[in-house]
């Protein structure tokens, strides 16, 4: 698999691996040597080498590390400084992201969560390398907001859905049509609950993402009146060729509990009006674990709405869908 673009560090001092690393830190904002290796040099036997780049790093002042709130042996979690930020965003090869992690960021409780999500890009890149398919360490982005309702901004979460992860993969399929193949862009929406957050509260989410995938942008006038005559065309569209689809990963409890909280959502799920007339909304719920061991295509995931059996839900979209997702 193609290795992502380095930046021009040259005049640093700075092995093609460091260069690789500075950009791959600066998306996904915190990482242990481990996750760089898996993603970086995954046949690599140790992480010595990756650590040994990040010192360097370090050295230049590019990159600073705290230490893993839940680790005994003080293990390390890297992140860029303001600098190794800088440096990224005049290589123009990365979309500038106004959030940027800080010392006391990267040392508060949200370690495990930034952690958590970093897992789950990882295990559709290694899983896509061992498909044939293509999903590099740069292929998911964390927190991107995508506006849900009209008005002012202050509403907060009322007028934004920021997932915890937007995450694109290429698949591909043989079509049986003298060996070619068919290579279908999938996005997905990744949620990921560490047993933390009130099953409520997950369901709340699942409705924003049905609000987003009926939400259609009113052009404002003047003291904030929207225009009568409007838009037509759902806001998703402009982002997206099919609206992606919403796996919640589930991880931070027994694999008892977290069934009983997928079995929880789904009740609520199956409640709510909102969902059930959402019919671009394809959602599924599975495990980290799961997600680790077997991959994001084996039948691993279960339906937040309808037959409780999991399946291998996350390759079956819609005839249009399909149609729209191919590269």
């Amino acid at each position: 698999m193609p290795r992502p673009h380095f930046l021009d560090l040259t005049d640093r001092g700075l092995s093609r691996l460091g260069q690789e690393i500075l950009p791959v830190l600066y998306r996904h904002r915190l990482l242990t040597a481990g996750q760089l290796t898996q993603l970086l040099r995954p046949a690599a036997a140790s992480t010595r080498y990756v650590r040994r780049q990040l010192e360097v790093l370090h050295g230049r002042g590019l990159v600073d590390a705290s230490i893993r709130r839940t680790s005994r042996a003080g293990e390390l979690l890297w992140y860029t400084t303001a600098l190794g930020c800088e440096v990224v965003e005049s290589g123009g090869e990365i979309a500038p992201r106004a959030y940027r992690m800080t010392e006391d960021a990267a040392a508060s409780q949200l370690q495990e969560h930034t952690l958590a999500v970093n897992e789950v890009g990882l295990a559709f890149v290694q899983h896509a390398r061992q498909l044939g398919d293509e999903c590099g360490p740069l292929d998911w982005d964390p927190e991107v907001a995508h506006r849900v309702r009209d008005g002012d901004s202050r509403l907060g979460d009322e007028a934004f859905l920021v997932p915890d992860a937007v995450l694109r993969y290429i698949h591909t399929t043989p079509t049986g049509h003298g060996g070619q193949q068919q290579r279908m862009l999938l996005t997905f929406f990744c949620e990921i609950d560490r047993a933390t957050m009130s099953i409520a509260r997950l369901a709340a989410k699942l409705a924003a993402y049905a609000r987003y995938a009926r939400y259609i942008p009113q052009p404002v006038l003047g003291r904030g009146r929207p225009k009568a005559s409007g838009y037509r065309r759902e806001a998703w569209r402009a982002r997206y060729p099919s609206f992606p689809r919403v796996l919640l990963v589930l991880d931070g409890a027994s694999a008892g509990q977290l069934a009983k909280r997928a079995d929880d959502l789904r009740a609520l799920a199956a409640a709510d009006g909102r969902l059930q007339s959402a019919v671009d909304l394809h959602a599924g719920i599975t495990t980290l674990e799961q997600l680790r061991r077997q991959g994001p295509f084996a039948p691993i995931v279960t339906p937040v709405l309808g037959d409780p059996n999991p399946t291998d839900v996350l390759l079956r979209p819609s005839a249009a869908a399909a149609a729209a997702a191919c590269v």
